[in-house]
């Protein structure tokens, strides 16, 4: 449990050498917000925010949402309730931690093999699934002794607005309502814990990435969150209340190229902890589903761009590539290109 950076880093001076970056890896000069990132508001006219998501999700991969329905009552009580679970006494985490990430519920810090790493990301992570609820739900902390009740009703909210959010976009592509259910059953959280950083340019909350799922919500509360945009680093900006909607490479396949995932990462800051509650949905790795990009969106003036292929074969590629070695050449993508 000691390898976990909320248990021995508070009041440090200095960051330890095992969490320095080299300098390739480091967050770097900052650029600037993205004050362009669109905030939809989902109640508003419907065709008006269906274009809005599709052109957001055309241009960034990203965008976020408010008037989501899911409660600022519910939203402010999961920040309470993880502030509270990250600061419980080392022995009452003993149950769920683990030195590695790895399948059930599971506490780590930094990447996916902590004693593999050369280096260390400045954060501990708890993850675990969510549907279904009766399934997942007795693996997850006992304390506080509320988490398993407040979670439950929450990844329950937060599926509905996934289910809405993704209609939303299969209208925008002329798709049939319904259509990312199949690939969209799937569903888990990683509550992210970036503790204040005494060096924030030497040190990463999590270097840059694209998310293998579907399509990513993300509450955070405090300034952390950078895109990858035409080659530059910029921020997103918290949003009281609001979820950052952030597309994976399922949905760029799937949408035969029309929609981009967004690449990403996480900073640090010398003054306050960061807590990030991101929900994943997407397809069921443990069940031989197949992705391809929609027949609908395939024709003789737009080809198909992504071959067909079994999604927990592709997390198997996606998992190796994202351990090889910083810089890494291209993307996870490139290999199910036609």
């Amino acid at each position: 449990m000691a390898l976990l950076v909320s248990t021995w880093s508070n009041g440090v001076q200095s960051v330890p050498q095992d969490y320095v970056m080299p300098p390739e890896r480091r967050a770097g000069e900052f650029i600037k917000v993205c004050n362009e990132i669109p905030v939809i508001n989902l109640q508003g006219d419907r065709s008006e925010v269906v274009q809005q998501i599709i052109n957001a999700c055309k241009e960034f991969g990203l965008f976020q949402v408010i008037n989501h329905g899911v409660s600022d009552k519910m939203m402010a009580d999961m920040r309470v309730l993880y502030e509270e679970f990250f600061n419980l006494p080392v022995e009452e985490k003993l149950g769920v931690y683990s030195e590695k990430f790895g399948k059930g519920c599971t506490l780590y810090t930094s990447g996916l093999n902590y004693a593999k790493e050369d280096v260390h990301y400045w954060k501990d992570t708890l993850k675990h699934g969510c549907h279904p609820l009766e399934e997942h739900a007795p693996s997850w902390p006992d304390k506080p002794a509320r988490y398993r009740d407040e979670v439950g009703r929450y990844a329950a909210e937060v599926r509905k607005m996934g289910f809405n959010i993704l209609d939303l976009i299969a209208e925008g592509l002329g798709l049939s309502k319904g259509y990312f259910n199949e690939v969209s059953q799937d569903q888990s959280m990683a509550v992210n814990h970036y503790p204040p950083c005494p060096d924030p340019s030497l040190a990463m909350g999590i270097g840059g990435h694209t998310d293998p799922n579907l399509i990513t919500f993300l509450q955070q509360d405090q300034y952390g969150l950078q895109i990858q945009k035409d080659g530059v680093w910029m921020g997103i900006d918290p949003i009281p209340n609001a979820f950052v909607v952030n597309l994976g490479y399922q949905l760029q396949i799937i949408s035969n190229g029309k929609l981009k995932s967004a690449e990403h990462r996480g900073v640090l800051n010398s003054i306050a902890a960061r807590t990030s509650i991101v929900t994943f949905m997407g397809p069921n790795s443990n069940l031989p589903i197949v992705v391809e990009p929609a027949k609908e969106l395939v024709s003789s003036s737009s080809p198909q761009i992504f071959k067909s292929f079994k999604y927990n074969e592709f997390i198997a590629n996606y998992l190796d590539f994202i351990r090889k070695p910083i810089p890494r050449n291209g993307t996870a993508l490139d290999s199910y290109r036609v």
